[in-house]
């Protein structure tokens, strides 16, 4: 990477059209960038040539235009070398690590097990991995753009978040604050089922759904929400939280803490949910009493999904296993009065099809949308 040319250029509103459009796409030809732009030819000829003059935008093989005639015509992309951003999520008993190169791409990964998973810790810990990540996929610290961290809980009013018990240290602090100054680059904290909810808009049903509502059932339940490709917060920044619709103590919530409690009963030895979805086995007897007790639930939250969003899926993911969803799917009603015996529209029900370290995947993705692919 050459050192005259900045890491973070500054970038005006067209500019990051064309970044935001490629980083969705992964590619596209400059005919393509006119057509979903509407500027003219000669105005994202001249964006190209700036981007490509600072290291962001590159050429790669040659594409065939869909239903039309010539010769092949150049493909642009993002050069994935010109920068990496770090996702850390913030859990129980862990901290799970994810480069993400300028692309999006997920570079390397790493998990770290703390137990409790404290402030001062965790600094450390991340600040000693970063190098290992870095060497491993050759990077220099001094690429490194920004840094996103997904933390379980609600944010609350005047900053921070709300958290989990297990993450009492964390409770109410300025974890943006505490990154920046250490790391020296932009840090950008959300909560870790609208993190999930992001990975998911770019690496899995976001790629044909524009609208979703994503619950993240993990030990408890949160989620988030994405509508027409992008992350919708709310106020205060904690849209999705769908459990928050349940009467308390008459509906359970459907975590995977549930399932658990009800797996240990019969006789298997799991401490956390961590553990339980290491060795999940789809033949647990417990799994039916599970979608017994949650399928209500789950129903309720659908529902009111559907109906308040109007989105195009409902997406069970999180810490679920994929075959888990799958059996509870059919069990989650979606209530329709059907006037006219004549049923409104509503939305699919699908496991989540992003893998890997979610909340991490999203998290590395915020600094890049933010300082080169979202609205000035």
């Amino acid at each position: 990477m050459q050192t005259d040319i900045p890491l973070i250029p500054d970038l005006g509103r067209n500019d990051r059209r064309v970044l935001g459009l490629l980083f969705r796409h992964r590619a596209l030809t400059q005919s393509g960038l006119v057509e979903q732009t509407q500027l003219t030819q000669q105005s994202v000829s001249r964006i190209l040539a700036r981007l490509g003059e600072t290291g962001l935008v590159g050429t790669g093989g040659r594409v065939s235009a869909e239903g039309r005639r010539g010769y092949p015509s150049t493909a642009l992309s993002l050069r994935p070398e010109h920068g990496f951003s770090l996702g850390i999520a913030v859990l129980a008993g862990r901290v799970s690590l994810v480069i993400s190169d300028f692309s999006g791409s997920t570079r390397a990964q790493k998990g770290l097990s703390l137990n409790p998973v404290g402030v001062s810790r965790t600094l450390d810990a991340v600040d000693e991995a970063l190098d290992e990540l870095c060497g491993s996929v050759g990077y220099a610290r001094s690429q490194l753009t920004g840094i996103g961290i997904a933390v379980s809980g609600s944010f609350i009013a005047g900053g921070g978040f709300n958290t989990p018990t297990y993450l009492e240290e964390w409770a109410g602090i300025d974890v943006e604050r505490l990154f920046a100054d250490r790391f020296g680059v932009i840090a950008l904290a959300d909560n870790d089922g609208n993190a999930a909810a992001v990975a998911e808009s770019q690496f899995g049903v976001g790629r044909w759904a524009d609208s979703f509502a994503y619950l993240y059932i993990s030990a408890g339940v949160g989620g988030g929400v994405i509508l027409d490709g992008e992350p919708w917060r709310g106020r205060h920044g904690n849209a999705g939280e769908f459990a928050g619709g349940l009467p308390p103590h008459i509906f359970p919530f459907p975590n995977l803490e549930l399932l658990r409690q009800l797996v240990v009963r019969e006789g298997e030895a799991f401490d956390t949910v961590d553990a339980m979805v290491q060795g999940f086995n789809a033949d647990w007897p417990a799994i039916e009493e599970w979608i017994a007790r949650v399928k209500d639930s789950l129903s309720i939250i659908a529902s009111n999904a559907t109906a308040i969003l109007d989105v195009d899926a409902i997406v069970l993911g999180g810490q679920m296993p994929t075959e888990l969803a799958h059996r509870v799917i059919p069990h989650i009603e979606l209530f329709d009065q059907k006037r006219r015996s004549v049923p409104r529209p509503v939305a699919r029900i699908v496991p989540a099809e992003a893998s890997g370290e979610v909340a991490a995947i999203g998290a590395s993705l915020l600094p890049l949308k933010r300082l080169f692919f979202g609205a000035e």
